[in-house]
């Protein structure tokens, strides 16, 4: 019986010795966080690196549209998403009734506007047809860029919610063509000019700082988010997450890679 009682003592001993060597942070799977291709994408993969080292796994789940990364988040198929800013975000809380909250900053893609067929937005000739995204924060702001441009005008009140019924003047009388943002590069071939979310800009090898015709200032209310379920936010890989993503080896890696392209919106 000693034998036993010492064998059984030897493997609790040694299990217990396993566990001390664990992380204490260690995790039973990862956290599976969505994102756009191109920029959102690759930012994430130096936050998964960062994370890493704070015990934190990361698994970067990618999606070619606006739309279903927030479906998958809510859906519990995702823990967090890193690729939609604030007016977008609560649209979609209004539109949908999902249960998000933002936990951190992420970067700004100052939006612009590109073309084939003019040089700048006063080429335009009457008539011109101009893209713009269908989802009304991203229509909103290419809306506002043409404003203050002094192509069209708003109604009073309009704000980050324009659409093309909200424009009182419209001098070259510009005909707008509403279409899902990850297509927007796509129809630089068939219309006059598009205004094109910068990470699908980049995506298509524009680049905002030589191709844009025009560009949104860097100052606006369109800085990115990192959104959660409510239900999750005060869990501790919450802040660990945004810790990792706020952290200054990303931040040099944003302005190192993306030159001016892609913001530190923290």
């Amino acid at each position: 019986m000693r034998t036993r009682t010492f064998l059984r003592t030897g493997l609790a001993l040694a299990a217990t010795a396993a566990l001390l060597h664990l992380p204490a942070s260690a995790q039973d799977k990862p956290i599976r966080i969505g994102a756009t291709g191109g920029p959102h994408a690759q930012i994430l993969e130096q936050v998964k690196k960062i994370a890493a080292q704070d015990g934190l796994q990361l698994q970067i789940v990618e999606f070619s549209d606006y739309v279903q990364p927030n479906a998958a988040l809510a859906a519990g198929d995702l823990d967090a998403n890193s690729y939609q800013h604030k007016p977008y975000l609560d649209q979609q809380v209004k539109d949908r009734g999902y249960a998000f909250t933002d936990v951190g900053y992420t970067v700004n893609f100052p939006i612009g506007i590109y073309s084939k067929k003019v040089k700048k937005l006063a080429d335009l000739k009457d008539g011109a047809r101009v893209a713009l995204p269908n989802d009304p924060t991203n229509g909103g702001r290419v809306l506002l860029v043409l404003q203050d441009q002094g192509l069209i005008k708003l109604k009073p009140g309009a704000g980050l919610k324009a659409t093309p019924l909200d424009v009182t003047e419209n001098p070259k009388k510009l005909r707008f063509v509403e279409v899902d943002a990850a297509q927007l590069p796509r129809t630089l071939d068939d219309v006059d000019a598009a205004g094109i979310n910068t990470n699908y800009a980049v995506s298509a090898g524009l680049s905002p700082t030589r191709d844009a015709i025009a560009r949104e200032s860097a100052k606006s209310p369109y800085v990115n988010v990192i959104v959660v379920r409510t239900a999750d936010k005060d869990k501790p890989w919450v802040a660990k997450l945004v810790k990792a993503y706020h952290s200054e080896p990303v931040k040099q890696f944003i302005q190192t890679t993306f030159k001016g392209e892609v913001l530190p919106g923290w």
